[in-house]
């Protein structure tokens, strides 16, 4: 019988932990995957973030008749002795210091170094697996080395590492979303991770809009003034406020960098540009046809979340939360293969003690 490197044999499902966890959207993802093989499903343990509503909505949503322990705690103060064992551990560090837009700090910045609580419980709890996820910018960050400085602490953790860049567009996700995600696996158990073939699923804004319930949650209109409806009119389905030619009253005076997606309208046709967590100085995302925002609900449809997943918090918490999640969708296809890899290395090691 093959034993994890822990020791630990959970019956069919793999116990994972969520740092960093946002509102769960990873989380998600993870329980809606089915293996095939021995390991059939992965379980909830414990998350932690530093973010109180994001925290309620993992616990409102995930936690329901479950033993799974949420802590909103700094991950700079939190005790990491009390955590429970797990087999894989999943955190997608935050982006802000790596994203391509802003001031691209990396290290330097408040949130680059954080990364390093994930390998300082890798080394701690020395879990089978790891998942970790962030912006494509992490690759060029304090040019180049902040990468090579996070790919040598997770193989010094034990681990190989498997490194890739993938288009969520190209999964049947709606939006136009670029991540690296790195997988790990102990590097005693040989595995052999195989890099997600995209499906080429197009699932275009407008489709993914469609038919949203009038009573839907987290559905509220953003209050626009009327200089901001006005200039949307003259501006239409996937242009901006930059390439749409707008009477000069109503142009932006704005020297310097000029973001794409400002006053951005959705091409129903396509997927939309990528949700993101702000929603300040003409960033809401704005719809194809109606002179207004997009609501949260329409948002949380662009990342996948089903319409009876509710966000906690007030309106621009909740934008927030949904911009920065990791599309349930996507978290669903990365845990297929994890179980899959999971039954592999089981397989292997059963017919080598059966020799």
């Amino acid at each position: 019988m093959y034993n994890s490197s822990m020791g630990i044999i959970t019956g069919n499902s793999l116990k994972f932990g969520d740092l960093f966890c946002g509102p769960g959207g990873l989380s998600l993802g993870f329980e809606q995957a089915k293996g095939s093989g021995f390991y059939t499903k992965l379980t909830p343990v414990w998350s932690i973030d530093n973010h109180e509503d994001s925290c309620n909505t993992y616990k409102n949503n995930l936690c329901e008749q479950k033993n799974v322990k949420v802590y909103c705690k700094d991950i700079k103060t939190f005790n990491l002795e009390q955590l429970d064992p797990i087999d894989i551990l999943a955190f997608g560090f935050p982006c802000n210091d790596f994203s391509l837009v802003g001031e691209k700090l990396g290290f330097k910045g408040e949130y680059g170094p954080l990364y390093s609580y994930g390998v300082k419980i890798l080394n701690l709890l020395s879990p089978d697996c790891f998942i970790a996820e962030n912006v494509t910018g992490l690759s060029s960050a304090n040019s180049g080395s902040a990468f090579e400085k996070i790919k040598s602490d997770l193989r010094n953790a034990g681990y190989h590492i498997w490194v890739d860049q993938y288009k969520f567009e190209e999964f049947g996700i709606p939006q136009s979303r670029h991540r690296i995600i790195i997988v790990g696996f102990k590097k005693s158990l040989k595995a052999n991770f195989i890099k997600l073939n995209p499906t080429y699923e197009l699932v275009t804004s407008g489709e993914a809009l469609n038919n949203i319930p009038e009573d839907a949650s987290n559905n509220e209109y953003t209050k626009q003034s009327s200089k901001v409806v006005e200039r949307l009119k003259y501006i239409k389905p996937g242009r901006n406020v930059w390439d749409s030619e707008l009477p000069k009253r109503l142009q932006l005076n704005v020297k310097g960098a000029r973001l794409s997606n400002i006053y951005k309208r959705l091409d129903p046709t396509k997927p939309a540009y990528t949700v993101t967590g702000s929603g300040g100085g003409g960033t809401h995302m704005y719809h194809w046809r109606e002179n207004r925002a997009l609501t949260n609900r329409e948002r949380a449809r662009l990342q996948t979340f089903p319409d009876d997943f509710l966000f906690f918090g007030p309106k621009e918490s909740v934008r927030r939360q949904i911009g920065m999640a990791i599309p349930p969708k996507f978290g669903k296809i990365l845990g297929n293969r994890i179980l899959q890899t999971f039954c592999s290395v089981y397989e292997h090691n059963k017919n080598v003690c059966n020799r």
